[in-house]
């Protein structure tokens, strides 16, 4: 059987969604989170959810019940960090005072997918995880954080929350809110400087978020695909959720294929499952591959030998690799890592909060060389100018925006190093001067924070 499932998307620039299909691929055993796509071929609507899932178990209990099966179940966040989500949870129920639940919708990262396909075909999966959790943590409002440049899904998920005010669903309130698209604006802090009237921007030190976060209070801020998975255990159990992956990182992961693949698109898939098997699953490599990109713009290059290496942090982490936000690029032969990596990183300098020195100068100053570096324009200085200017970004900013920049750039000097030498002896190779490969959106500055 196939070991995963897969959305009949492309995963491009533009807004996506449930295509015209007339039947999804047959599911394989990880068909979780997207079961009921894969049943009907059509997004949920209320009815359709409360007839597969029923209504959201709860319990009263802050710290409760729940609290436990998610502890059990091994839980972890699916945003990107991978904390794990019963020690969020227990960190804002033990807080006194009313909390306040943000589901992390933003989806920043340029290369994922994951959370618009899983809103758009089971929105009420990610809700019923919110409500559940507003429960279990004590918190009498919700909030629901999409990307402004959303317009279509934030339509359909003001609809999804209608039709569950008119049902009476909800113990607590719901509320939609379109904020400003940058790539550091799905930072957790971001939404709750949002929420509390500020700007979209990372806040950077104490207190945390559980502390004193929306309107100075106790506030859990998770992934929309984290709260699905939660609305399962809570239905199912923890039992069940470790049916699936490894026995030290259980559960089924969202992932977003793109790049030299036949059928880009989001898989659901088990963890531990090898990075190979993903682009299989994907249709396959479309010609002969150099590398993979792994965790989207803030992620790690690795060599197309690793293609073996499972889609776990334990064993990504000895390549210096993670999963990072559910992302895997594939490059072919064909193009110019170096000028694919320049793009990204001159991407993310406009998308900086600009609120400390290593996104202010250092980052820009690391795209510059980047681009000048796959451009062909290198200078005897630049290479280990290039390399001191990058070991200088890590844990040094406001937020972790700088460090995923770090991690892009050394992995690419490391993993294209032969073109590292190519590029500065003799000018860029040939692939660099063709058209790019990767759907990196322009290095613009985003137009506002608020």
């Amino acid at each position: 059987m196939n070991p995963s499932a897969r959305s009949p998307l492309a995963a491009g620039p533009s807004t996506l969604g449930p295509t015209g299909h007339s039947a999804p691929v047959p599911p394989g055993p990880t068909a979780r989170l997207l079961a009921g796509w894969y049943a009907t071929g059509r997004p949920a609507a209320l009815p359709d959810h409360l007839r597969r899932y029923g209504p959201p178990p709860f319990t009263g209990r802050p710290a409760g019940p729940l609290v436990q099966a998610v502890e059990a179940a091994g839980l972890t966040g699916r945003g990107g960090a991978g904390f794990p989500t019963a020690r969020k949870l227990r960190a804002v129920a033990e807080r006194r005072g009313r909390a306040v639940v943000v589901v992390n919708a933003m989806e920043s990262e340029p290369a994922s997918r994951k959370d618009e396909f899983l809103l758009a075909v089971a929105p009420h999966l990610v809700l019923d995880g919110a409500v559940l959790a507003a429960d279990a943590v004590g918190a009498d409002v919700v909030h629901v954080c999409l990307p402004r440049t959303r317009a279509a899904q934030y339509r359909q998920l003001a609809a999804a929350l209608d039709e569950r005010r008119r049902a009476r669903l909800d113990p607590v309130p719901l509320r939609l809110h379109a904020l400003p698209h940058a790539y550091v604006s799905s930072e957790s802090t971001s939404l709750v400087r949002w929420l509390s009237g500020g700007p979209a921007r990372p806040q950077g030190g104490p207190p945390r978020s559980h502390e004193r976060g929306v309107a100075r209070r106790p506030t859990l801020v998770d992934n929309a695909e984290t709260l699905a998975h939660l609305a399962l255990i809570a239905r199912h159990g923890p039992g069940w959720f470790r049916q699936a992956g490894p026995r030290d990182e259980p559960g089924t992961t969202l992932v977003t294929v793109s790049g030299a693949v036949a059928a880009p698109g989001v898989l659901e898939v088990s963890l531990g499952t090898p990075l190979g098997m993903l682009l299989d699953h994907a249709g396959g490599a479309a010609e002969s591959l150099r590398a993979v990109l792994l965790g989207g713009y803030a992620g790690t290059w690795l060599p197309a030998e690793y293609l073996r290496t499972p889609l776990a942090r334990h064993d990504l982490a000895a390549l210096g690799a993670a999963p990072g936000a559910g992302v895997l690029i594939a490059l072919p032969q064909s193009a110019c890592g170096l000028r694919e990596t320049a793009r990204m990183l001159g991407y993310l300098a406009a998308h900086s909060a600009r609120q400390c020195g290593p996104c202010r100068f250092g980052l820009p100053a690391v795209a510059g060389d980047f681009a000048a570096l796959a451009a062909g324009r290198a200078d005897p200085d630049l290479l280990p100018r290039l390399h001191r200017r990058t070991g200088l970004l890590p844990d040094r900013g406001a937020c972790r925006h700088p460090d995923g920049a770090a991690r892009l750039a050394a992995s690419a000097l490391r993993v294209f190093a032969d073109d590292v030498g190519r590029h500065l002896t003799h000018g860029a190779c040939p692939a660099a001067h063709q058209p790019p490969l990767l759907a990196v959106p322009p290095a613009t500055p985003p137009e506002a924070w608020r």
